[in-house]
């Protein structure tokens, strides 16, 4: 449709197209995008820039490698039925924590679990559980985990400059398609990362243009530009600067005054929920909370038993902030990945 556009602008309306007709044809050509949960809830479409925010500990890394297999998996290969997106992922390693073998294992459990249970549709015996596979099995799974990883595309940035490289590099890599697929998602972990060395940078001569603001603004340009000529998923991380019980000259004047004006009864209360604001506070510049077009808060709570009796698991919690779905879901993230808790 892109390239009809280009040639002719009014090759985008039919004749005699109502509006009702022109919104229906332009939704069914991006139909929504089917994701792991909590992702789920919101309905999410290629253009959407999704930031999933939360502490350290509360699943927001494993939550993009979940939705990174689903992309990379085909949703049907060789008859069997994983129910992927069979498209290219590209991922921007900013905090240098990206674990390969997380991400090997989470594509072989789904791999595995898509064969068995074609197995018991088929009415196939299911293989003895004794930790082993025929060797026509294995060289199966191995041959699609090769074709997905291909799927995977990888950047590892240490500054904003590299991170700004890198956006222009996967401009040039959307032209073209990776084994078969273009690049439908788009993976930054974590936008935060270099705050506190950008923001830290003096408007020298030397550094001009060097300001946060300025740097934000050209991650922006360059997402949106993105966007506009491979239209993809963006997911970014975002975990809080300010840790719980870190409090600012301004917040520490916010809470005093409070308690000079209030009943010295309520200080402990008032003063809770003065670090947890303060921790999930929002500290990017305006022109990054303008171009995000949904938002998720993820949070680290007790931990739940898992079906193993000798094993405990963490259990998070996870809320929609934009649009705001009014519900909160308990989850735990598990080896095959994640388990909505009732």
């Amino acid at each position: 449709m892109a390239g009809e556009a280009g040639r002719d602008p009014r090759a985008w309306l039919a004749v005699n197209e109502t509006a009702a007709a022109f919104l229906s044809r332009s939704l069914s050509s991006w139909p929504p995008i089917t994701l792991p949960p909590p992702l789920h809830r919101a309905p999410l479409r290629p253009g959407n820039v999704v930031e999933i925010a939360g502490p350290s500990n509360s699943g927001k890394s494993h939550l993009l490698l979940m939705a990174a297999v689903q992309c990379i998996l085909p949703k049907e290969w060789e008859g069997i039925y994983f129910g992927g997106l069979g498209r290219a992922v590209m991922y921007l390693d900013l905090d240098c924590r990206f674990d390969v073998l997380r991400l090997a294992q989470i594509l072989r459990n789904r791999i595995a679990e898509g064969c068995r249970s074609a197995h018991l549709r088929n009415g196939d015996p299911e293989p003895e559980n004794n930790g082993t596979k025929d060797e026509f099995q294995c060289s199966l799974e191995n041959t699609l985990f090769s074709d997905c990883m291909q799927r995977f595309l990888y950047a590892r940035c240490c500054n904003s400059p590299e991170f700004i490289a890198a956006l222009k590099t996967v401009q040039s890599q959307s032209r073209r398609e990776v084994s078969g697929a273009g690049i439908y998602f788009v993976m930054i972990d974590s936008i935060g990362a270099f705050y506190w060395i950008d923001r830290g940078s003096q408007p020298a001569r030397e550094n001009k243009g060097r300001t946060l603001q300025s740097i934000t603004e050209s991650v922006v340009h360059e997402l949106r530009k993105l966007l506009q000529l491979q239209p993809a998923l963006v997911l970014v991380t975002k975990a809080p600067i300010y840790g719980e019980g870190t409090t600012t000259a301004n917040d520490f004047n916010r809470v005093s005054s409070k308690y000079m004006l209030g009943d010295s009864t309520g200080l402990g209360y008032s003063r809770q929920g003065e670090e947890k604001t303060v921790s999930n506070r929002e500290y990017m510049p305006s022109i990054w909370q303008s171009f995000i077009t949904h938002r998720i808060n993820l949070q680290e709570e007790a931990e739940v038993p898992s079906v193993l009796e000798s094993e405990v698991l963490p259990m998070h919690t996870s809320e929609w902030v934009q649009p705001c779905l009014k519900m909160k879901e308990k989850f735990s993230i598990m080896d095959d990945g994640v388990s909505l808790i009732q």
